[in-house]
């Protein structure tokens, strides 16, 4: 099992100071967030991102996968292109983070790459049920 599985942690979000909603604490992982189920985990992808479009500007998958999973630590444009892959987005298609349309593929082939194994839709969409965000 990935670490990102075990942790019901996704996206492989490391430590930081923001608290999600379900996150368990303390974290018995010493780099990444605890999650209390996938759907927790996956909230938190989709709030992580929204975040990106609010606080930075960025509103495409190149643009937050940069960010995402940097050049220092990753093989971003193999990242982007997987991603781009799995959604059949176009990567500097702008995006609506709080769009199950754009989002749903999104977060669900990011885990797929995180973790290298397919995302359970139903788990996905719980993740984004639980924003509390519009159902478009």
């Amino acid at each position: 099992m990935s670490r990102g599985i075990d942790n019901c942690n996704p996206g492989n979000i490391r430590h930081s100071r923001i608290c999600y909603q379900g996150e368990v604490q303390p974290s018995r992982d010493s780099s990444f967030k605890q999650f209390r189920s996938m759907a927790w985990g996956y909230r938190a992808m989709f709030i992580l991102l929204d975040t990106y479009r609010q606080k930075y500007g960025l509103k495409s998958i190149r643009e937050m996968i940069s960010r995402y999973a940097p050049p220092s630590e990753n093989n971003t444009e193999a990242y982007i292109a997987a991603v781009c892959d799995m959604t059949g987005m176009g990567a500097d298609e702008l995006l609506d983070t709080r769009s199950r349309r754009d989002m749903i593929p999104l977060v669900s082939a990011m885990s797929r790459v995180e973790n290298g194994t397919a995302a359970r839709y139903d788990e996905v969409e719980e993740g984004f049920q639980l924003t509390g965000w519009a159902t478009s």
